[in-house]
Parts: C-alpha cells; structure tokens; sequence
C-alpha cells in the first residue's frame, strides 16, 4: 500500500512539474516596430494572453493605421514565423497578386516606350492586396485570440487619429502630387491640398468601418461584398483593371524558408517570390569562401562589395514567382554555384558589372515598406516586413472604403533594356502575367549562433538584402540588438555599378584603397533603412531588442516575474 501511495505521489509529482515547465516563460517577451503605436498595440495583446502571432495581427494592422506611407491593409507582406511547439518555421506569403487582365505590355505606350508613373501612380499601379488575408490566415491557424480582439487596437487608433510626424511629412510631400489626384486620400492625408503640420492629427473612419468588418467577417468582408463592389467600381472609374473575381481568387500561400549556414550561425530567411534568402545566402557563401583573418578593412569591404554584386545578377536573372517561373534555388544556393561565383572574384580588382554576363530587362522597387521583430514568452517568434511599395502606395483610396492601394506593379520588370528610378534589372521570371506575385527583397530573418537567437528586418527597396546582411554580420561578431540597428550600410546591386553607401559606413582612407581597386563610391544625401531587431538568450531567457535611430520606432520587453 505505501509503495503504490509513493508510486501514485511520485506521478503526480511529475505531472505537477510537466504542467509547471510548459506554463513557464522560456524567456521574455518583446516587440521592436517601426511606430511606438504599433509596439503598443502588440503589447498590449501580450498583456491580453494573446501569444507572438495574435500580436503580429495587432501589430500589422496598426502599423496600417499609423504608417500609411509603409504599409497597410491594401498592400502585402511577407511573415516569417516560428512556432516553438513545433519547432517549425514557415512564411506565409501575404504578397500583392496581378489582376487577371495584366499583361507584361501594360505601362507601355505605342511605341513601346515606358509610360511616366502609369505603374506608380493611381489605381492601375496597385496589385492584390494580401494583408487582409494574412491576417485572418495567421490568426485562425497560429493565434489564441480572435480577430475582434487583436483588431481592436488598429481600430481604436484608425477612430481617434494619431499625430503627424517627421517622416510623415517629409513622405507625404513627396506623394502629394499623387494624394492629390484622389479625392479621399487627399480629405484624409493633406490639409486643404497642403502636407499636415507636426502634431495635427489623421484620423481615418473609413478605415475604422472597413477594419471593423474584417475584425468581424473575417478577410471575406474585404475580398468579396458591399466593400469588394466598392472597391472595385471605384478603382475601374479611376482607369484600373481590377475584377471582383481578382478579389475572390486571392489566396494566401505558406512557404518553406530558405536555410543556410554562415561560420556557425545557423539562417532561416525567405523564399522566392521574396529574393532576400536566396541572396543573403549568396553573399555570404561567396564572402566566406573568401575572406581571411588578418585580412586589412579594405580587402574584406572589396570582397563582400563583389560578392553583393554577383548575387544581385543573379537575382535579377533568376528569381520570380516560383509558382509561374522555375526559380532554381537549390542550383543558386549550391555550393557548386557560390564556388563557381566566389572564383570569379578578383582579391584586389573590382570586376566592372558590364563584363559579367549582361541582363537587358529592368525592374523597381519601392524602399518605403515596414517591418516588425516579436518574441513571446513561449519562444514563438515572428519577423514581418510589409509594403505598399513607394510612400503612400498609388496614392488612391476608393471611396468610402479608407484603403489605401499598393503600387506593387512597378515591382515587375516592366520593359526590356530601360533603366527604372532604383536601376534594378530583372529578367523573364519576373515578367508582368496575371495572378503572378511580384519579386520582391523584403527579407524578414532568424538566424542563431551559439546560445543567441536574432529576429530582424528592415524597409529599404533594393537595399533590404544588404541591410539585413550587415545586421547579420553584426550578430555574428557578437553585437547587441542595438549594435545591430545601428551599423553604417553600404551597398551594391550589379547595377548600377556602383557603391552606395552612409557617411559613417566610411573613410577617406578606405574609400581611396577601394577606388584604387576600382570601385566607384557614391555617398547617400540620406540614411536609408529602418531596422528592428530582437536578440534572445537562450540560457538566460533574457531579451534584448532595439528600434533603428534613423526612424520613430520603439522596442519594448515584457520581463519574466
């Protein structure tokens, strides 16, 4: 009798310590975005017992709200998850489809010549929208809590307004042509035609109602009915191509992540139609195939500049939608192909652009986009970046509606052989065909190196891939979060062949090394990028997360009690 008393207490016991370990935090929670609004609508879904997908809902929506120059419900986005559960990732691919009567020859006039803006400005600029999707998707299938709940903070701020900052404004005059053009999105974003002053307040009842009915109908309140009709109407009267069957068709695909190792750290980044995981994984194969301890700074910058330049060929020759275009990623990713890349690099020659293999079609990019870093107390992680391609997206909102439409088109290469406004290429597989997604570089990454696990992201266009290079390159050295928000960038795209890059990524002394090599520099007028990063210490549990200074966003941690 006392042995089975001990065997039962001693079950118990155990089934007392499985409950405790599964209900105790593995570390703390934290969100890093680019708007302090945004932050808090995430916290404040945390605080709510929501976990790290429940406030990526939040915080997606909110940022729609407080950040319509970057993102929002009438654009798309990519969401790197990690279920900790499973111990699986995945991306769900929330990006911008083409209508169903787009075709490659659209912004081109008679002559074949580009037609100005017709792919930036107004409604036949403006894709699909994926982020209503995304966020019924995300919360049915990975969150606990219900759209109504998690929507209601984006509503609350769509209702009461939020106040006009700095970059607001700066973004703002340089769309109000654009904003003009459209009545509602002139009433809501401009004062009398004119860019709002810091500190007046937007407020956006449309875009209250239309969340509202997505909080409770699901995505099929946007995609179909009264709104759909709404939409669509306004933006046929407006000279676009949308359908309601293009709304009704839209769907949401998950995607396995691109998986790479660099000297030890271990990276899950995105797939095609995003090129960031393919590149990422380019560059920093050729790089370490390369680089040497001991080696002088302008060595290792001349071989991390050839290495950019390599993968971005190749991106612009090989990468699109995977679901219209046979994208070879394990071929680009190989270590046969990054040794054949890595032997064609010079150690102290820049090899000029135009003598490796030419790409004759173009390709652009918006750099206004978003992105946001969260971890939760169970380990969930997610990091999403989100755009509506240039500042403001088209311009146009539909009346009635609050939506605020993408220009994602112009991320298609539009025409063979002309250079567009960021001088990215692209080739065939990235073509103009309807339901196709654009190619795109948003690069939400995890990456791990030791006991450290790292979320990061950054907006930025063309740029993203070697941002989220530099942060990774950061965490490898053993930076902090705001170490790696923080580092000077430089940059190269095959084309133009040339070198961009921030004051501070330089000095005099190393630029000149690099020009002797053959490189032309060119500095920024401005910073570029937007990062937000959050590092977990996987021993202690201790969270680490920071907001890039170039912008307005705030981190926050949740301590364990």
């Amino acid at each position: 009798m006392l042995i089975r008393s001990l065997k039962l207490f001693s079950l118990l016991a155990l089934l007392t310590l499985q409950a405790c370990s599964k209900q105790a935090p593995c570390c703390d929670a934290a969100i890093a975005s680019a708007h302090p609004a945004a932050t808090r609508a995430g916290i404040e879904i945390l605080e709510a017992g929501g976990n790290a997908f429940d406030a990526a809902v939040a915080v997606t929506a909110a940022l729609a709200v407080v950040e319509p120059y970057g993102s929002g419900i009438g654009g798309g986005g990519f969401w790197l998850l990690h279920d900790a559960a499973s111990a699986t990732d995945v991306m769900v691919d929330g990006r911008e489809r083409a209508p169903g009567k787009a075709h490659r020859d659209m912004y081109l006039d008679e002559s074949g010549e580009v037609i100005p803006s017709a792919s930036i400005d107004g409604p036949l600029a403006a894709g699909i929208p994926g982020v209503p999707a995304a966020l019924q998707h995300i919360s049915e299938k990975y969150g606990k809590l219900p759209l109504e709940r998690t929507l209601q903070p984006a509503i609350s701020l769509a209702r009461e307004g939020f106040a006009v900052e700095r970059i607001y404004i700066r973004l703002a005059g340089f769309r109000k042509n654009a904003l003009s053009a459209s009545d509602d999105a002139a009433a809501i974003f401009l004062r009398d035609g004119e860019v709002p002053a810091a500190g007046e307040i937007i407020v956006q009842e449309d875009l209250a109602n239309t969340l509202t009915l997505i909080a409770s109908e699901g995505s099929k309140g946007f995609y179909t009915g009264e709104l759909a009709e709404r939409m669509v109407d306004d933006v046929q009267a407006h000279g676009g191509i949308w359908t309601l069957q293009d709304l009704a068709d839209y769907r949401i695909i998950e995607r396995e992540p691109i998986r790479f190792t660099y000297e030890g750290m271990d990276v899950v980044s995105v797939p095609p139609p995003s090129s960031g995981g393919v590149a990422l994984a380019q560059i920093l194969g050729i790089y370490g195939s390369l680089v040497e301890e001991g080696m002088s700074e302008p060595v290792r910058l001349h071989l991390l500049i050839e290495s950019m330049r390599r993968a971005y060929r190749d991106r612009a020759e090989y990468l699109g939608d995977s679901d219209y275009y046979d994208v070879p990623v394990s071929w680009l990713i190989s270590d046969e192909r990054i040794a054949e890349l890595a032997a064609s690099v010079s150690p102290d020659r820049a090899t000029p652009s135009d003598q490796l293999r030419a790409i004759t079609v173009d390709e652009t990019e918006g750099t206004d986009t978003t992105h946001f870093s969260i971890v939760d107390s169970d380990g969930n992680k997610v990091a999403a970046t989100l755009s509506i391609n240039y500042p403001f997206g088209s311009g146009f909102v539909p009346e009635g509606t609050g939506v605020l439409l993408n220009d994602e088109m112009d991320d298609f290469s539009s025409r063979p052989g002309t250079p567009n406004a960021y001088g990215l290429v692209g080739a065939e597989a990235n073509a103009i065909e309807p339901g196709k997604r654009m190619l795109s570089s948003m690069s939400p990454t995890f990456a791990s190196l030791g006991d450290r696990e790292l979320i990061l992201g950054t907006p930025g266009g063309s740029r993203i891939i070697t941002m989220v290079l530099h942060g990774l390159l950061e965490f490898h050295g053993g930076g902090d979060a705001d170490a790696v928000v923080s580092k000077p960038r430089f940059h190269h795209q095959y084309l133009p062949d040339f070198v961009s890059f921030e004051k501070e990524a330089s000095n005099e002394a190393v630029e000149a090394a690099l020009v002797e090599m053959g490189h032309t520099y060119r500095e920024m007028p401005s910073t570029f990028g937007d990062m937000q990063a959050v590092i977990i210490d996987k021993r202690s549990g201790e969270v680490d997360a920071a907001s890039d200074p170039r912008g307005i966003g705030m981190p926050e941690v949740i301590r364990r009690d």
